[in-house]
């Protein structure tokens, strides 16, 4: 007679849940994995963002083109009766960007501003205070926009060097200017019509044809770090300064070139250089195309 024995199996006892040790390399790895993700990301909508500041610039651009094709002249950089322009409101100081609202699908505003009252006449408080996305940087934290004034972070290019707003301004964009291309002597192509800027806390919006919608070439303005929504000419005192261009973009400016083209300039760019692209008729070469030059 043979007898079987048989053992119950010895089961392994089963896990419900991770380890303090695996949990922490869990946690580890991820927040690797969002720290490689993260840069990329950002650099991914700055990119976004600076495309659509280039898409602005250009339509901004276009309209002036327009305004010369409709009037067979350029808008004037500022309406006023007397200069220089002073960055007060005092005075008619009409903006280049009032001038360009019918051509830019804005005339309704157009139509509720009353020129001749001036920019800060109580009868164009109402369309002073409109906020025109075509007009606004999406890098840009526009902290200085009121809600009585709506501001600008495009300028016209009035000068190549700092100087008051003038009726002797030797840029595209300036008092009581008229121009059309053929008085554009350097070329189209050569010459800047716009340009990003910085906004400031004394500025008076868009409607306002002061160093709040107008710039020159003499400097490349750049975002202090301690305070990314001012500028280093924040400082500077005097309201006959007018100040240069700049922007919230990583390197750079984005400008519209009287030929309509648009550019993304280094804030590297030899000041020679820039201060001659904002003159109409200097009559130096520049030795190529915007493209062309090692900016």
């Amino acid at each position: 007679m043979s007898y079987s024995f048989s053992f119950p199996h010895r089961r392994n006892p089963t896990r419900y849940a991770f380890t303090l040790v695996e949990l922490l390399v869990v946690i580890a790895i991820i927040g690797i994995l969002v720290g490689l993700l993260l840069p990329a990301v950002q650099a991914a909508r700055e990119a976004a963002r600076r495309c659509a500041c280039m898409n602005n610039i250009a339509q901004l651009g276009l309209a002036i083109h327009n305004q010369e094709f409709n009037a067979e002249r350029l808008p004037s950089g500022v309406l006023n009766p007397t200069g220089p322009i002073r960055n007060e409101a005092i005075g008619q100081h009409v903006s280049w960007c009032v001038q360009i609202l019918p051509h830019m699908e804005q005339r309704s505003i157009y139509s509720n501003f009353d020129q001749a009252a001036g920019a800060y006449a109580t009868v164009n408080a109402a369309a002073r205070r409109q906020r025109v996305p075509t007009f606004l940087c999406p890098s840009s934290p526009n902290n200085y926009e009121k809600e009585e004034i709506a501001i600008t972070n495009y300028a016209g290019c009035h000068h190549d060097v700092e100087s008051p707003i003038d009726a002797d301004n030797n840029g595209v964009l300036f008092l009581n200017s008229r121009l059309r291309f053929s008085q554009i002597l350097d070329g189209s192509s050569q010459t800047i019509m716009l340009g990003e800027m910085l906004s400031r806390r004394e500025d008076l919006g868009w409607a306002s044809g002061t160093t709040a919608s107008l710039r020159n070439t003499g400097n490349f303005e750049t975002p202090l770090k301690s305070n990314p929504q001012t500028s280093k000419v924040d400082e500077l005192t005097g309201t006959l300064v007018v100040g240069g261009f700049g922007s919230h973009h990583t390197g750079g400016a984005s400008f519209a070139f009287a030929d309509g083209s648009v550019h993304f300039l280094s804030q590297s760019i030899e000041k020679g250089i820039f201060s001659k692209l904002g003159n109409r008729a200097d009559g130096e070469m520049l030795y190529g195309s915007p493209e062309g030059l090692n900016w």
